[in-house]
């Protein structure tokens, strides 16, 4: 390869974007060019190049493998990221900063005009945003595990609540800074912050967070945590693909996320957008994994078998996969054979749910084909929340029938696995049995269930006369109350195993959840604080999954107030957002009678 490093390439306000270019030896003529915008380090190997035999790719053997099959690549440090000039304000230049970039890859010499992109997280949320420029020469795109449809949904905030991996990203990014990377003293006292220790003080408060040596870092995480409403700020670009998808243009673009991973909804939200009313063929998959770990076979504490990695099941490797999808809709203009689309979708479920050799569960797991999500031989069901703790198909026929609890915000529920990223030191993802294990932060660690705690209500089928596989949306219908201005209610779909030789009290392994933050119940952008004792309806939607429920287990619904720190905890106080001083326990009610049912309704596959 020739290698071209750190090339000034030059933004429309004049900052230089530190590039790297790799082009093939022998090339005679211009070429297609693949390109990776990251925050992470251009000269680092990525996260996302583990394969599945332990080795992981260089950006070298990346370049390489790319330009034997006729590409050039190019990867790119962010604006205010390691080589790169300017100030890092995250998300929100990447737009501009990628229609420029590519602006300046067309007019090179050896470039064909035509070029790809791909990236994981991050490097994926650059991608989509300057998608929504419509930038000259884009002609496919690889969003893995990234790409924000709405960050307000999915990302940065989620049914009104602030996700705090944005918090734990910030202060682990923060000390790869050019301030902290020029000034020893300034990665010495970050480095001497305990973010752990921090979390248990929230809310924190700009220039009293472990973050106020590193003012940039603050300054966009206390804009993303106080901003609550959906106004203007969350209509940015970088932030709101939604806003823009008709000026995306119509080109093929693989979609590839995971069940455990933080930006399910907004994977899925885009590759509906991007199949519907466009020609080009646009390929889904989802995986069982954690964000970006499409090799590695579990998830937390499930183990989904052998056939859950990405290579030798969904394609020989990632990476072939990748060169495979570039030259078909890359190297080749206009000789694209009419497709259908591509969805690959990992159905977790119906192992033997014996404990194995590392200590895990044996969730298993099989791979589903399909040319449509949700899934085309699926309906919706409904379960009824009922009195007595059960989830029924019947509808409630009894009035006055509620169950309420005490929502303590200096108490909050922790969080136990889920879908997200990030949260390193924290909190991690994946799948998890439902205790107050000493593992979590904020739990209680007597090994408890969660459903056991005063603050958490359970609903519970019977024992599953049948496997019930739920394949789509998920989505939660609760009458509530609150004798406070402003509370949160969550929604968590688990599924439940009956006793055990290995677990004699059963075991609940989490498959999704959701918040929401009543202040919203009427509408996201304005805001109205509750009126004590006045029931309303909301909606919670966790995000959609694909496991099957075997027979003789129960599926269940727990019901609370809080999931921390997975999201901010709500003070109940209706105070600003991020801001608040006061904190008051909140007395919470959910209707279960006639005419306020609350209900869970499940997308089901049909036998």
């Amino acid at each position: 390869m020739q290698i071209l490093h750190n090339l000034k390439v030059p933004m429309r306000d004049g900052i230089c974007l530190a590039t790297d270019v790799y082009l093939p030896d022998d090339m005679t003529n211009p070429l297609a060019v693949v390109i990776e915008r990251t925050p992470y380090d251009k000269s680092k190997p990525s996260r996302s190049e583990k394969q599945l035999d332990g080795r992981h790719l260089s950006r070298e053997e990346m370049a390489a493998a790319f330009t034997q099959r006729g590409f050039i690549a190019v990867f790119q440090d962010c604006r205010g990221r390691y080589a790169s000039e300017g100030v890092f304000v995250k998300y929100t230049h990447e737009a501009e900063d990628g229609f420029d970039t590519l602006s300046w890859l067309v007019k090179q010499p050896w470039c064909n005009g035509r070029v790809g992109s791909m990236g994981l997280s991050y490097a994926a949320h650059t991608q989509l945003a300057m998608a929504c420029l419509n930038p000259p020469g884009l002609t496919t795109m690889v969003l893995d595990s990234g790409g924000f449809a709405n960050a307000y949904q999915c990302g940065i905030r989620q049914g009104g609540a602030f996700e705090l991996k944005q918090a734990t990203w910030a202060y682990k990014q923060a000390k790869e800074s050019p301030a902290a990377k020029a000034d020893p003293l300034v990665f010495e006292a970050l480095q001497q912050e305990d973010i752990r220790a921090w979390f248990a003080r929230m809310p924190w408060r700009p220039g009293n967070s472990p973050l106020r040596h590193s003012p940039e870092y603050e300054d966009y995480l206390f804009s993303q945590w106080s901003h609550g409403a959906f106004d203007d700020y969350w209509q940015q670009l970088g932030l709101y693909a939604e806003g823009y998808y008709d000026v995306i243009p119509d080109i093929p673009v693989m979609f590839m996320s995971s069940w455990y991973d933080a930006y399910v909804s907004s994977t899925l939200a885009n590759y509906g957008a991007f199949t519907k009313g466009r020609k080009a063929p646009q390929r889904l998959i989802m995986g069982p994994w954690l964000h970006g770990d499409r090799n590695i076979t579990f998830s937390g504490n499930a183990e989904f078998g052998p056939l859950a990695a990405f290579d030798e099941q969904v394609e020989k490797t990632w990476l072939e996969c990748r060169l495979n999808w570039f030259e078909r809709h890359l190297s080749q203009p206009g000789t694209e054979p009419h497709e259908t689309h591509q969805v690959q979708v990992f159905m977790m479920g119906g192992g033997s749910g014996a404990r194995n050799a590392e200590g895990r569960i044996e969730h298993g797991g099989s791979w589903i084909s399909a040319n449509a999500w949700p899934l085309p031989d699926t309906v919706d069901q409904s379960l009824f929340l009922t009195h007595s703790a059960g989830l029924s198909p019947s509808r409630p026929t009894q009035d006055s029938q509620y169950l309420s609890y005490y929502a303590d915000p200096a108490k909050p529920v922790p969080t136990v696995g889920g879908s997200l990223t990030s949260g390193a030191p924290v909190f991690v993802g994946g799948a998890f049995n439902q205790i107050e294990c000493s593992d979590f932060f904020g739990s209680q660690g007597n090994d408890m269930p969660l459903k056991q705690r005063a603050d958490v209500l359970s609903f519970e089928t019977e024992p599953l006369s049948e496997d019930v596989v739920v394949a789509g949306p998920v989505c939660i219908e609760l009458w509530v109350e609150s004798d406070c201005p402003d509370t949160d209610f969550t929604a968590k779909l688990v599924d439940v195993y009956p006793a055990s030789t290995d677990y004699p009290e059963g075991y609940a392994m989490n498959i999704t959840d959701g918040i929401f933050r009543c202040r919203y119940r009427d509408s996201w952008s304005e805001p109205e604080l509750l009126i004590p004792g006045k029931p309303f309806k909301i909606t919670i939607e966790p995000f959609a999954t694909c496991n099957v429920f075997k027979a003789g287990h129960c599926i269940r619904l727990d019901i609370a107030s809080s999931n921390f720190p997975r999201f901010d905890v709500n003070p109940n106080s209706g105070e600003p957002e991020g801001s608040a001083a006061l904190k008051r326990v909140a007395c919470n009610t959910l209707h279960l009678s006639a005419k306020m049912p609350s209900r869970l309704i499940l997308r089901i596959r049909k036998a």
